[in-house]
């Protein structure tokens, strides 16, 4: 990086992030994509701009796209690193009735829904009781796929693109695919 680039950044880096500070908590403003660059900056700039100003969607604690949806952010555990996954359009975090828990280095596609409770069959209007879900480390779901209520995935597994999980997988290392999700190949790590 050019030596006066790099001046002007390290005086302008920790100013953004007391601006930023007002907006979001600040545990969430670290990691990569703050350290390394300015898509961090970038993604808080504009989840202020609509959430905080224009109001097209609840302010929360840390960016989150006008397209994604989060139910309750403190219901998400996940480590700063991976912020990305708040910027994917479509993507559905439905966690008002239980907690979703994302490992280190998942990513997660556009248009995926991770669905912590039901409709009660008896009464639509209802909701049943929730169920967390658990995604390991370094887990990727692919695009338009659906995560349901208590599902527990293990670390390095990759759900195919549209596929629906129904049930647990916690040993991980295993690609699934399907409606329901099956296991359709082991994953070897080397």
């Amino acid at each position: 990086m050019n030596p006066v680039l790099r001046n002007v950044a390290c005086f302008v880096r920790p100013a953004m992030l007391v601006i930023l500070g007002l907006f979001f908590d600040k545990s969430y403003l670290k990691g990569k994509y703050f350290d390394a660059g300015l898509e961090g900056f970038l993604w808080c700039f504009k989840a202020i701009w609509i959430r905080n100003i224009l109001r097209l969607a609840p302010p929360m604690p840390f960016p989150v796209a006008l397209r994604c949806h989060v139910s309750i952010a403190k219901n998400i555990i996940f480590d700063p690193n991976d912020l990305n996954n708040f910027q994917s359009p479509g993507t559905y975090f439905q966690n008002f009735k239980a907690k979703i828990y994302l490992g280190k280095g998942v990513y997660i596609a556009p248009n995926v829904g991770l669905i912590t409770a039901n409709h009660d069959t008896s009464n639509p209007d209802k909701h049943v009781e929730g169920k967390d879900i658990i995604i390991g480390d370094s887990c990727w779901i692919g695009m338009n796929s659906v995560i349901l209520p208590g599902v527990k995935i293990g670390p390095h597994t990759t759900v195919a693109a549209g596929s629906v999980v129904t049930r647990s997988y916690e040993s991980g290392f295993v690609v699934l695919a399907g409606a329901p999700a099956k296991p359709i190949k082991n994953i070897d790590i080397v």
